[in-house]
């Protein structure tokens, strides 16, 4: 474990890990793309924030039988040498339920490239992957093989995002060392050979946590879901400067795990001072 603060550096690379987190990453281009997929139009975002950067595709579709939508999208960004895929995270409270229902009562599902996840985030993931998006991202980065991919996604979007970044790696669509993943709000996506697996995957992977989110604690531990690494926990506003402590273990006490109850809906929501499904409808202003 480490306490960063702005501007400190860190002092080690994680022996998993070929890079360091950064707060201005996280906070200037991965939350809006994680804003952006709860848009139907996230090139506004891309305006905004990303200056240069192209959306390719956005795949929207039914992903529960309440017809609520699972949606991402694929967008290059030259000027950083990234091709990137973002995810929507839940919408509304008829889908929060969908996922809890299939999460808590329904057995787990096996996961093509390891170890055994909820049904709802395979399923919703599948449906993306096969209904485009996953054609057209394969094509983007066989045109910029070079390029790192930055995967990322909010509540059910981190949970979609994790299962495509290792699913890109297992698969050789783009070398496990070239992929960067930050998720914000990320549930328990699968069990134990799902975390190694992911682990050993992926070299640069955190889940970004907002202080008490409801969200990192379901479905939980005694269901047999585990996270996997990097956790990077916020124990405050998110504001610029804040302090950050970057946990190592999987479920580790030190970080977010420590709060077994007295959770928040509203940090869940909120990341990096920003309402962030409003924040990507509004065009990321």
């Amino acid at each position: 474990r480490l306490r960063m603060r702005r501007l400190a550096v860190l002092p080690l690379l994680f022996s998993l890990s070929l890079s360091a987190f950064d707060d201005g990453t996280a906070r200037n281009f991965m939350m809006p793309l994680s804003a952006a997929a709860y848009s139907d139009s996230p090139q506004q975002c891309l305006d905004k924030k990303l200056n240069g950067a192209k959306l390719s595709k956005q795949v929207t579709l039914d992903c529960d039988k309440f017809s609520d939508k699972c949606s991402g999208f694929t967008f290059v960004y030259d000027s950083k040498k990234v091709v990137g895929l973002s995810f929507r995270g839940t919408t509304n409270p008829a889908q929060l339920v969908a996922e809890a229902q299939e999460s808590a009562f329904q057995a787990k599902v096996d996961f093509v490239d390891g170890g055994q996840v909820s049904k709802y985030w395979n399923d919703g993931f599948m449906k993306l992957w096969n209904g485009g998006l996953g054609s057209d991202l394969q094509s983007l980065l066989s045109k910029h093989k070079d390029y790192t991919l930055w995967v990322t996604g909010h509540s059910l979007g981190g949970a979609l995002a994790s299962l495509a970044a290792a699913h890109i790696a297992a698969n050789n669509i783009h070398p496990g060392s070239k992929i960067t993943l930050y998720t914000m709000g990320q549930p328990r996506t699968g069990d134990q050979q799902y975390a190694n697996v992911h682990d050993n995957l992926v070299s640069t992977e955190f889940r970004i946590t907002h202080e008490r989110d409801i969200v990192p604690h379901v479905p939980p531990e005694f269901m047999k879901y585990v996270h996997h690494k990097f956790e990077v926990f916020y124990e405050n506003d998110m504001k610029p400067g804040q302090p950050y402590t970057v946990c190592s273990a999987q479920e580790d006490k030190q970080c977010s795990d420590k709060y077994d109850f007295d959770t928040s809906v509203n940090d869940h929501t909120h990341y990096y001072g920003v309402e962030v499904a409003d924040f990507g409808k509004n065009g990321c202003k």
